[in-house]
């Protein structure tokens, strides 16, 4: 029998190095009551979504034991900082779920399901919405953005909000990954010194550290492959617009995206199906197989595979997983974006950025002062020493400094990124090569959290900024690891193509199954391979 003693005992495994205390008994005794009944924060969302329909576990059992968790691991203990704020009515929207229950109501497979929610997107519970600003700290507008209000209409607990990059990674060419002023520093799970990555950092390190059954993320550029796989888990940006964007803090119009993270991607097609639909479809779980791979022309991005052996080895390990599912594989083995095509997409999205956070700020309620990109600017620098003690706002005075979105410049450059990712990208390796879709690995491991200089993630394997320019869907899963830090495997596919994405990377876990769990090591020097190499005897 599993039970809440092995939860409490597993959080201070290195009592020594984090300082980790154990659990009051009374506190024990506080979940208990609860009625904890077999209940594993490490299942799935898919097997607690089980237990709570058959009734053996209730939603404030599973709310309480996570919350406990966060108490456990994210406040104390390894302290992730991945959770910036807690739902004050979590338990109480689960004991009113866990009623309509009991009286024979079930909304569907998400039916008293907690789930942590990127702190950029709008719930109506009592939590501002931030962006991990100070500017922000009282933007409490009291409405659910709808991709919200379908997940709370399929049964989903809103049980708070996870810290981010702040501004969603677009403030400053400086920045660290996971920080927030409000935040403060989120870690990676598996090794705490190693970066959480992506401006979705807080919701891949929470998913990884099982304080929620799914979590939700936003991706403009990589901010929810790059935080899945630097965490372990699996991400899915969804092909732009099928995932509505309407009270959800931006950057840009063209690539802005909600999706789920989870630890299976049945758990993230199941997700995905609330979001886009309030009812009880089951639109992406439905087209899960086994099977998902069988007689697939898969294309295999060679040109992105990158030169590190062990993650080398690991795809090509990979790759025959594929083909034992059935896939059929053929490398793409050159592509190269166009002269002047970095320095177009990055004008495209401080462009999009101004216009966008303007038209989102006069949305909000009267408590936000800074109604204007210009106004956040100016307020960042009469509180400089908590808003900018690391890094700078030179994206944000970039942007102001942008011409609209009829700006015949801004016009140009997005024609041309477009068809660079599109028709001359993905496309074109769909039509080129008569494939369905396409692999390469997500990206390397997760760099070091560097307080000095900002994010290095040096160079490395990856080609997911096809995806995430051209607007259509990625999916990473774990592929293994390389000394400690989880690599990924990513499944891209045209616009539209989802669930046929979501199926393939299904047909692929379920054969591979290569995720693990978070160690919480303080750093990689800590493992016994690297020390017993480190030290001589």
């Amino acid at each position: 029998m599993r039970s809440i003693s092995r939860l409490l005992g597993a959080v201070c495994l290195s009592a020594v190095l984090f300082g980790c205390q154990q659990a009051t008994q009374s506190s024990i005794e506080e979940i208990t009551e609860s009625r904890v009944i077999n209940f594993e924060p490490a299942w799935t969302l898919s097997e607690l979504s089980r237990e709570i329909q058959a009734g053996n576990v209730s939603s404030e059992t599973a709310v309480k034991t996570y919350l406990q968790r966060i108490e456990l691991l994210d406040r104390a203990g390894p302290r992730l900082q991945s959770v910036l704020s807690i739902n004050p009515d979590a338990i109480k929207q689960a004991q009113a779920l866990d009623m309509e229950l009991k009286n024979g109501k079930s909304r569907g497979p998400l039916h008293g399901v907690p789930i942590l929610i990127k702190d950029n997107i709008e719930t109506a519970d009592n939590m501002p919405t931030t962006a991990g600003a100070l500017a922000l700290k009282d933007n409490l507008n009291g409405r659910d953005a709808p991709l919200v209000a379908n997940l709370r209409a399929q049964g989903a607990v809103v049980l708070g909000k996870t810290n981010l990059s702040e501004w969603a990674n677009f403030r400053s060419t400086k920045s660290i990954s996971g920080w927030s002023a409000l935040g403060g520093q989120t870690r990676n799970p598996h090794i705490l010194d190693r970066s959480p990555c992506g401006s979705s950092a807080g919701s891949g390190a929470a998913m990884a550290a099982h304080l929620a059954a799914g979590t939700i993320g936003t991706e403009t550029n990589g901010s929810i492959i790059c935080p899945a796989t630097s965490n372990g888990i699996v991400g899915f940006k969804p092909t732009v617009g099928l995932v509505s964007q309407e009270f959800i803090i931006p950057i840009s119009s063209t690539q802005d995206t909600a999706g789920p993270m989870t630890l299976t991607v049945r758990d993230a097609a199941l997700m995905l199906d609330g979001m886009v639909s309030g009812s009880r479809s089951l639109r992406f779980t439905g087209q899960l197989s086994s099977d998902g791979l069988k007689g697939k022309r898969v294309g295999v991005l060679r040109f992105a595979e990158g030169d590190m052996h062990e993650i080398n080895l690991m795809f090509s390990e990979a790759l025959d997983v594929l083909e034992d599912a059935g896939a059929i594989l053929i490398d793409i083995d050159e592509f190269e974006a166009p002269d002047g095509f970095w320095s177009d997409a990055f004008d495209v999205l401080k462009v999009e950025f101004k216009a966008t956070l303007n038209n989102y700020l006069a949305s909000t309620g009267s408590a936000v002062k800074t109604r204007s990109l210009a106004d956040i600017i100016a307020y960042n620098v009469t509180i400089s020493d908590q808003e900018m003690p690391l890094f700078d706002q030179d994206i944000f005075e970039m942007s102001e400094a942008k011409a609209g979105l009829d700006d015949p410049a801004y016009l140009e450059s997005l024609t041309k990124i477009l068809r660079a990712t599109r028709e001359n990208g993905l496309d074109n390796f769909i039509k080129d090569y008569n494939v369905e879709l396409v692999v390469v690995p997500s990206r390397g491991p997760s760099f070091l959290i560097n307080p000095v200089t900002g994010d290095n993630a040096g160079g490395g394997p990856g080609a997911g900024w096809l995806a995430a320019i051209a607007g259509y869907p990625h999916l990473s899963v774990p592929m293994g690891e390389m000394r400690g830090l989880p690599i990924g495997i990513s499944f891209m596919g045209p616009a539209g193509s989802d669930a046929e994405i979501l199926s393939a990377g299904h047909a692929y876990e379920i054969r591979s199954k290569k995720r693990m769990d978070p160690v919480f090591l303080p750093s990689a020097e800590q493992s016994e391979r690297i020390k017993k190499a480190f030290i001589r005897n």
